[in-house]
């Protein structure tokens, strides 16, 4: 199996149930998994024979900048736009936490966890 990976990705952004939430703004972590096949790649030294962890945090920001109520919403639309974007993406697995989110309780993040397939 070959994976693209981001880990612990940190991005600010407006989510959450509470118009407050979508004001004041929070940060997110996120780390993503992304099936390809990048044989070409290892072969070629090329970055064509890959998907670009650089083109996928752009994606990333993209939706993050886009505000939502829920993180699943926000989890489902980054997934279903970079497995759009890279075609060669067979299943993307996305994890987005929430720093501190407002639950009345100290954690370090709460979050969603989705894996979805082209």
């Amino acid at each position: 199996m070959m994976q693209v990976l981001i880990r612990n990705l940190r991005l600010f952004a407006h989510h959450g149930v509470l118009p407050q939430e979508r004001t004041v703004g929070a940060y997110f972590i996120i780390n993503l998994r992304i099936q390809t096949d990048f044989s070409r790649a290892m072969d070629t030294d090329e970055l064509d024979g890959t998907i670009s962890y650089a083109d996928v945090f752009e994606v990333v920001k993209a939706e993050m900048a886009v505000p939502s109520r829920l993180l699943e919403h926000v989890a489902g639309r980054i997934c279903r736009a970079i497995l759009h974007r890279f075609p060669t993406a067979v299943s993307v697995h996305l994890e987005l936490l929430k720093e501190n989110p407002p639950m009345g309780a100290d954690c370090a993040g709460a979050g969603v966890v989705l894996e979805m397939s082209a």
